[in-house]
């Protein structure tokens, strides 16, 4: 055997083992219930991406985000008719007020990032001046499947009317994924086909991100009222809301009764609704829809015109950045028939994930940790909203917990506190209010806690109707607070 097969033979055999050396690094994380190490020939060679250590996302400083204060300026005394003097006053007033509390405030006060603390100054306005406004204090409650089936949102729901009167659940889209266990409403429909904001570029949206058109000459909607909530037994008025019509027939039904309503909907090709009030309270709603093709149709609500109403407009999968597709004139035309005077918006878990684990709990890789992306993004949907309902305040709520597990141990993503922190941020530029809901829940590894206590499920993601009746409670607690603000502010 020659030199040179010798030297061959070497060299073969050096890349057939490095070759297999590598391909240990793409081996599976498991194989059954072992736990493998990856392999990395490379590590020693390798420089990784800079670090961020979770406690500095813990206790980030937003002092430090950059923000355009003129406009900031201008958009307060805008929004609040009042001058800089006022302003700062009122800015004076709110750090004597808070002055005792940790400045992370774990979700048990409102943050408000606008110019002289006046972000929900029209919402608690119309508070004050329910009784005269000939409607109802409406919020509409936007978010992923967080809320879906109206978790957190029926208790803050039922929160809210309780301390400020109003009844009923507001509005319900034609159908949803979550009407199987929605508590707070039963509802059945049949003859529709629907479209929502997540997959399709074709229609126009309003806050619901949903549209139904009836398929063919009849459609059907039935919907019945929980009994878990003694507020949602009270409402007489009821909405059909739509927004493309030419001929249909309205048989409308309440509570069993044998006789109906007849009506023909007016033809229309802008956003409208039906009004109906009972002489008594609707605990049931029977609507039949005949001569119906090309009927196109958001939902319909239950409610009474006065207190407080809340409508959950939740969208299982949306990130919130598919709002920025929200149709400027179909959300005028929704205003004008339910002028809305808070919208809060919730997201973030769509957005939160845990391949950061790779790099450890300890050490986040700032390539999958940097959302600044997405606050960006979300900073141009919340304008967006603001130029589609002027009147409405904008609430951000922050991430909740959400938990990765490693060696058989759950802990919270580092993402998650990544994001947090992007939101917060977004907040500050955006001179918006802020809720930590992440803070609300304990903090870290707080989702650990809400499963052990059953007030979440196992995915270690989402709430049960427990952990979303906690979260409402401290949710209203936080805004009561902020009230007092106000109230305070009103008397100097």
């Amino acid at each position: 055997m020659t030199k040179d097969n010798h030297l061959s033979r070497l060299l073969a055999l050096l890349v057939l083992t490095f070759i297999i050396g590598c391909l240990f690094y793409y081996l599976p994380d498991h194989i059954g219930a072992v736990k493998l190490k990856r392999v990395d020939l490379l590590s020693d060679l390798r420089v990784e991406p800079p670090s961020i250590p979770l406690d500095s996302l813990i206790l980030a400083d937003e002092d430090t985000v950059a923000v355009d204060s003129v406009k900031l300026q201008q958009l307060a005394v805008e929004k609040a008719g009042i001058d800089s003097i006022a302003l700062a006053q009122r800015d004076s007033l709110y750090r004597a007020l808070y002055a005792s509390e940790d400045a992370d405030s774990l979700g048990l006060r409102i943050e408000d990032y606008s110019v002289g603390h006046v972000g929900l100054s029209h919402f608690f306005q119309a508070l004050k001046n329910r009784e005269s406004l000939n409607r109802p204090v409406r919020i509409g409650f936007m978010g992923d499947s967080f809320i879906e089936g109206d978790i957190l949102v029926a208790d803050f729901r039922a929160e809210m009317q309780r301390e400020f009167g109003g009844s009923g659940v507001g509005f319900v889209p034609i159908s949803s994924v979550a009407a199987p266990y929605r508590p707070t409403i039963r509802e059945t429909s049949a003859g529709w086909k629907n479209w929502s904001i997540l997959n399709d570029h074709s229609q126009r949206y309003t806050l619901s991100c949903m549209l139904f058109e009836a398929e063919q000459s009849d459609a059907f909607l039935q919907m019945e009222v929980g009994s878990k909530y003694p507020e949602l037994q009270k409402g007489s008025a009821l909405k059909f809301i739509y927004e493309e019509n030419q001929e249909t027939r309205l048989a409308l039904s309440c509570n069993n009764r044998e006789d109906s309503l007849f009506v023909m909907l007016p033809p229309t090709d802008s956003l409208v609704q039906y009004a109906y009030t009972s002489p008594s309270e609707i605990h049931k709603a029977v609507l039949h829809f005949s001569q119906a093709k090309g009927l196109k149709a958001l939902g319909v609500a239950l409610e009474n015109d006065n207190g407080v109403v809340v409508d959950n407009f939740s969208v299982r999968g949306n990130s919130g950045l598919a709002l920025d597709r929200l149709d400027s004139a179909r959300c005028r035309q929704l205003n004008q028939i339910r002028p809305y005077d808070m919208i809060i918006l919730q997201y973030g878990l769509n957005v939160a994930n845990d391949s950061v684990m790779q790099y450890g709990l300890n050490v986040a890789n700032d390539s999958v940790m940097q959302y600044g992306w997405y606050g960006k993004r979300m900073e141009a949907v919340a304008h967006h909203i603001k130029r589609c309902f002027p009147t409405a305040d904008i609430l951000i709520l922050g991430v909740s917990d959400r938990s990765t597990q490693e060696n058989g141990t759950f802990y919270t993503m580092p993402s998650v506190l990544s994001l947090l922190y992007t939101q917060r941020q977004m907040a500050k530029r955006s001179g918006l209010p802020f809720w930590n809901t992440f803070g609300a829940m304990g903090g870290y590894n707080s989702m650990v806690a809400y499963v052990e206590k059953n007030w979440a499920s196992k995915d270690y993601t989402h709430l049960s109707f427990g952990g979303g009746r906690e979260l409402a409670r401290i949710l209203k607690e936080a805004l009561m607070k902020e009230k007092e603000f106000y109230d305070e502010a009103e008397t100097k």
